[in-house]
């Protein structure tokens, strides 16, 4: 028996959707040579990470074993599986491959770090393969939600594994390929060990619709409305757009997009050939001079970030455009999971300015980027693997996933991150486990999810905040009485009168009859007096603050 083995490894994905980062590696244990397959971001709330910027995966494991590391693969250019490249690759210093659009992507984020972008190599689609290490990998085209999505084929010397990225079985996703059964039944023909596969929409029991259902109804809306029309959706899913702009071309009214991602994108796509023929745009500069009955907007914002366009409109104005009562605003997106309250807030911002809010409550306008479950069975069914690796979603996705492979005769694993699956053998196994987490950009530096900064926020957050200082003359006794700074706490309390005045005369009765051995040891004074700030608040306004002292002694 080979001493080799395949190992499967996730630090970020599994288990969640966002944050994509996978390990694979092959080689004796615990010298495998490895690569990565995706290495993405997922994005903070205000409710569990206030402040945060970005949470990237916690790839410790990955950094330490950086010498084993013989290449990164970017399966597409969504944020959740390229946006922590820059972040990282310094850390990493492997060579990233990556399509032509995604790769487009990919150098603007090392640019944006200081890296230099030649570290990105563009690769042709399968059959064209790059070796790395014992690996040879290959690009599968494979629709999705935005252009040049690819499934990779990893070969290694005990078999070959497929791993999907995110995909949806489109034949006629009107940017970008198609999926293509043949090309799928090909590469499995001579053998499947591993699908490692998307498991988003596993609880959907209908076959996915193709991206051209969509086009016929978003243009008898635009066609219908009277106002000026405004629209939102992800801004990588440049066949959306398209489809967008077309069916406000088609009515007689000029195109504007308005936020930087929406733009970007469509540079992207329009420099490396993937997208062609979209319609003329107006810089939004010039829109004002338009009548507002001849303007479409096409704008960022459709999971209701506060600082994008459609949230801006939202409030009152951008880039000096206004809507007005009988203006439309479309949807044309599905509002992920936690993101409710920001969409909703803009809707109703909409709808106080007497605009017509469209979503896609009716199915008309917006059709997944994923495979459902039925699509999931037909993949499975034309790879025939030996064994599938449910990937790209929370844990009852890949439970459910795994209750499908084995429904079929297919043994299947249930792998979340940091659970290392050892694949070579007819059974998978699990041969370990990694400690893993979360890395937040906050400003601009990173912090690790437990290193106390964003619970100390959120303790404020809750709780509010008590700043008393105390100053201790040459010997060690009280100079003067103790001084309180609140913040986030009401000025007044069950005494009505002022909070501070409260705290104070308690801090200083505390310290008139306080002994030496508490005044002269700071460790002692602070545990007391924030003890003592800490009940007063209790008392007066019902709520225990956080409490900062601050002691200087005059010496």
């Amino acid at each position: 028996m080979s001493s080799e083995r395949i190992i499967y490894l996730p630090l970020g994905g599994a288990g969640e959707i966002g944050m994509n980062a996978y390990v694979y590696g092959y080689g004796k244990p615990d010298q495998e040579r490895l690569i990565l397959v995706d290495l993405g971001v997922t994005f903070p709330d205000m409710d569990g990470t206030p402040g945060v910027d970005l949470i990237l995966p916690d790839i410790s494991w990955l950094k330490e074993r950086r010498d084993r590391l013989e290449a990164i693969f970017i399966t597409h250019a969504h944020e959740d599986h390229v946006g922590a490249i820059g972040h990282f690759w310094e850390q990493l210093g492997a060579p990233i491959y990556a399509r032509a659009f995604t790769a487009n992507i990919a150098r603007h984020k090392m640019a944006e770090h200081g890296h230099s972008e030649q570290t990105v190599k563009v690769v042709t689609p399968w059959p064209e393969t790059t070796q790395a290490g014992p690996f040879s990998v290959g690009f599968l085209p494979m629709s999705h939600s935005i252009p040049e999505s690819s499934a990779l084929v990893i070969d290694t010397p005990q078999g070959r594994l497929l791993h999907t990225g995110d995909f949806k079985l489109d034949e006629t996703p009107l940017v970008g390929e198609p999926f293509d059964p043949a090309a799928w039944a090909d590469v499995s023909k001579d053998g499947v060990k591993a699908l490692i596969c998307d498991s988003t929409n596993i609880f959907s029991q209908h076959a996915g619709r193709s991206e051209a259902t969509v086009g016929p109804e978003i243009e008898r809306l635009v066609g219908e409305a009277k106002g000026m029309v405004v629209a939102t959706t992800f801004a990588s899913n440049v066949a959306r757009v398209k489809t967008l702009a077309e069916a406000g071309s088609r009515a007689g009214r000029s195109i504007v997009l308005l936020g930087r991602a929406m733009r970007r994108m469509i540079e992207a796509a329009t420099e490396t050939g993937v997208l062609k023929g979209f319609p003329p745009v107006v810089p939004p500069e010039e829109a004002s001079s338009i009548p507002r009955e001849n303007l479409m907007l096409l704008v960022t914002g459709s999971q209701g970030e506060r600082r994008a366009a459609s949230a801006q409109l939202a409030r009152g104005k951008y880039q000096g455009l206004v809507m007005k009562e009988g203006d439309t605003f479309l949807f044309s997106s599905k509002t992920i999971p936690g993101n409710e309250k920001g969409v909703i807030r803009i809707m109703n911002q909409f709808s106080e300015l007497g605009v017509d809010v469209v979503d896609d409550s009716s199915g008309l306008y917006h059709v997944s980027g994923h495979a459902n479950g039925p699509d999931l069975a037909r993949l499975q069914d034309i790879v025939a693997p030996q064994i599938v690796v449910p990937m790209h979603g929370e844990h009852r996705h890949l439970r459910e996933h795994v209750k499908l492979a084995q429904g079929k005769g297919r043994k299947g694993v249930l792998a979340v991150n940091g659970m290392m699956i050892d694949l070579s053998g007819n059974t998978p196994t699990v041969v370990d486990y990694i400690e893993t987490g979360r890395t937040y950009v906050d400003g601009s530096v990173k912090i690790g999810a437990l290193d106390g900064v964003v619970r100390d926020r959120i303790r404020m957050a809750l709780n509010g905040h008590v700043i008393i200082t105390v100053i201790m003359d040459e010997n060690d006794k009280p100079l003067g009485e103790p001084w309180c700074e609140t913040m986030g706490l009401p000025e007044k309390g069950r005494s009505h009168v002022p909070l501070v005045d409260v705290l104070e005369e308690d801090l200083s009765q505390f310290m008139g009859r306080s002994g030496d051995k508490i005044l002269r040891d700071d460790d002692k004074l602070e545990e007391g007096l924030k003890r003592v700030a800490r009940q007063s608040s209790q008392s007066e306004i019902g709520k225990k603050p956080e409490v900062t002292i601050v002691v200087s002694r005059l010496s």
